[in-house]
């Protein structure tokens, strides 16, 4: 069996490439994981993300033990077969969906108890329960169970919450066991506060893990406070493992994680924005549903090599758009996650040829750039 294991091949500045190692494939790093929420990369078909360039995908802890439940996902054998993806899978603790969606959350030492957001029904979470319910989903990376509180939130708030998730995150450990082939990441809390981050890097090195994420952030904070404290939280995380930085983002807040030393990421965005028409180019964001766009017979962009460039006009996807056809997001959202994986291709062959500061540069000027001009 392939032991979990992480290899720097190249680093320019803070910025690294390399290989994770799983059972289940390798993961080139910088890594973006599209999200697939409820076993589904919504309007892709398994095949079709993995044609994009993913390595591995993101499952949502809460949403699946609410819906279908994980009993039933490992009776019918596992996420992957579940869901007809065979690469790897990284699930989240479910600490987020707890804190953003659930009614009438009640937090304790012990752990989670919430409503459920679909019926109302009471559900708990404690690091053990997702710990187990990870497990059984199957996934190749397992995150701890953390709390993470909404920002700004004062420091008293943001120092107890993070001494929780310590706690929670050595319970995590023990009930993860002894498990080869999977790996448990930590998670790195403190709000904004560097000497809190460093405080929860120490605690999680103490503890020990596979790989660390940067977490509590991308939740309000705004880009230029999340990179302030990318510009130390990252550094404060083992060099010798994978970073992870939660929930993002935008192509510039993953252009700059990189920057800042981060190796994975995953969001929504690519894949929400291509269902409500906002669709990311070299030169920016564009919305399909503008008028402008009703007799462009170009392609979305003339550089991009995705069924929906190669195949079909603007004109088109804003007629499908515009008409509610179900192909719309289906050729929005390849070509969102084809934009999102060929960035990361970009990356990942910059810092190999040590020209990350000139890729960066070359990526923030052609946004500026903007849309191509009406005809």
């Amino acid at each position: 069996m392939t032991k979990f294991s992480f290899t720097r091949t190249a680093q320019d500045g803070r910025a690294r490439t390399g290989v994770i190692e799983t059972t289940r494939g390798a993961i080139r790093t910088p890594a973006f994981m599209p999200v697939g929420t409820a076993a589904t990369v919504k309007a892709m078909l398994p095949g079709s993300v993995r044609e994009t360039g993913a390595d591995i995908l993101l499952g949502n802890t809460y949403h699946l033990m609410l819906r279908p439940t994980a009993e039933r996902i490992e009776r019918l054998g596992g996420l992957h077969k579940f869901m007809n993806w065979e690469r790897p899978i990284l699930t989240d603790s479910g600490g987020f969906q707890v804190m953003s969606l659930a009614a009438l959350r009640k937090l304790t030492e012990k752990g989670v108890t919430f409503k459920s957001h679909i019926d109302g029904s009471k559900h708990e979470i404690t690091p053990e329960r997702s710990m187990e319910i990870q497990r059984m989903l199957g996934s190749d990376i397992v995150m701890c169970f953390d709390e993470c509180p909404a920002l700004p939130a004062d420091r008293a708030r943001i120092s107890e919450s993070m001494q929780l998730s310590m706690r929670w995150a050595a319970r995590s450990k023990e009930a993860f066991g002894d498990r080869p082939g999977h790996a448990l990441f930590g998670i790195q809390q403190g709000g904004l506060e560097e000497d809190l981050r460093a405080e929860s890097a120490a605690a999680l090195r103490e503890i020990g893990f596979d790989g660390y994420a940067v977490g509590g952030l991308a939740v309000g904070e705004g880009q230029e406070a999340m990179f302030g404290c990318l510009d130390f939280a990252a550094g404060q995380l083992p060099e010798d493992t994978p970073r992870y930085l939660m929930g993002v983002g935008k192509p510039d807040d993953i252009v700059g994680a990189v920057a800042r030393g981060i190796d994975m990421m995953d969001c929504v965005l690519p894949s929400r924005s291509g269902r409500t028409g906002q669709v990311f180019t070299r030169r920016g964001v564009l919305n399909i549903k503008n008028a402008r766009h009703a007799d462009d017979p170009r392609p979305l962009d003339d550089r991009c090599d995705c069924p929906a460039c190669r195949q079909y006009s603007r004109a088109y996807l804003h007629h499908v758009f515009r008409s509610q056809e179900i192909i719309a997001s289906m050729l929005m959202t390849w070509h969102n996650l084809h934009y999102y994986q060929t960035l990361m291709a970009g990356m990942r062959d910059a810092v190999s040829e040590m020209r990350f500061a000139a890729f960066e540069a070359e990526f923030h000027a052609a946004r500026a750039e903007g849309d191509i001009e009406p005809l």
